[in-house]
């Protein structure tokens, strides 16, 4: 919110004389004393912002400013606008006001360059990203049923801290008031999202981590070698890039990828059907070979 009252403030203030710190903080519904904060912030940005005290006094920009002109060149402005668009595609309600009123002021129309779509191709969910959103920068508490990689159903209440998009998916990291620590959700696994009045503040826990060092701590890794047949080479392509070991005369591909093990890694291997065997751990092919083993006996 304070990007965008900054914007405005400063909009504001090229089409008008003078306001007063009163005025500023009922328009905004903030504090006169939030108001001249953000005088110091612009002032510190380099803009000509002042105020005067007294009777006819108030905040005023220097008559000869001009924002375009005076500390933004024209690949700035471009730059600027292009990343308010993006925003915009991640549905920040904050930045597409500030889009709209920053173009006003560049004399420019910002280009749809992105468009971002979180729902499945598939089938239409419920907008968890966005309560999450919600809930996170309000610091709510929300609760919900999630579902873990063994199907077992779990009621949960949490301190959301992120959202993470990792291999295709999203996931939230959040601290889990039951389990009393940090916790990764699968959003696709979670159902009946509730963001509550409950509020909480900050914990110093593992918000500087990355996601890979959480994985670790709750799911033991497993190094796979796969051979992976031509026939599916859309897939490595699309799922292993980066990954991919040797390609073989015959258009098979070796893939050598770390993976945390749960059920998740058995069905993903699974889903290549007959055009992958697992060349290593022994153990993963053991489990691949039982699972197998099952499926056919369900087709006899």
């Amino acid at each position: 919110m304070q990007t965008s009252r900054l914007f405005e403030i400063i909009y504001l203030l090229l089409n008008k004389d003078r306001v007063t710190a009163k005025e500023l903080a009922e328009r905004f519904g903030v504090s006169s004393r939030t108001i001249y904060r953000d005088i110091d912030t612009i002032s510190l940005a380099g803009i000509p912002i002042y105020t005067e005290k007294g009777k006819g006094g108030g905040i005023s920009l220097l008559p000869d400013f001009v924002l375009n002109k005076s500390i933004l060149s024209e690949q700035e402005q471009n730059e600027i606008l292009s990343a308010l668009q993006g925003l915009t595609q991640i549905q920040s309600a904050d930045s597409d006001p500030v889009l709209q009123k920053l173009s006003t002021i560049f004399n420019k129309t910002a280009a749809k360059w992105l468009e971002v779509d979180f729902s499945d191709w598939s089938f239409e969910q419920e907008d968890y990203w966005g309560g999450f959103k919600t809930a996170i920068l309000q610091k709510r508490v929300a609760e919900f049923d999630y579902y873990s990689s063994y199907s077992e159903k779990t009621h949960r209440r949490v301190e959301p801290m992120q959202l993470w998009f990792k291999s295709r998916s999203w996931y939230l990291k959040a601290y889990d008031l039951d389990k009393q620590d940090v916790r990764l959700f699968k959003l696709t696994r979670i159902r009946n999202l509730d963001v509550t009045d409950e509020t909480f503040a900050d914990r110093d826990l593992l918000e500087t981590l990355p996601m890979s060092v959480v994985e670790s701590k709750y799911r033991p890794d497993v190094h796979l070698r796969l051979l992976i047949k031509s026939e599916m080479a859309y897939r490595v392509l699309d799922e292993f890039a980066g990954y991919v070991e040797e390609q073989r005369p015959d258009g098979s591909y070796v893939v050598s990828i770390c993976w945390p093990e749960d059920n998740w890694v058995y069905g993903m291997i699974l889903s290549f059907g007959e055009h992958i065997e697992v060349l290593a751990p022994q153990h993963i092919r053991n489990i691949i070979q039982e699972k197998a083993k099952k499926i056919y006996k369900q087709y006899l």
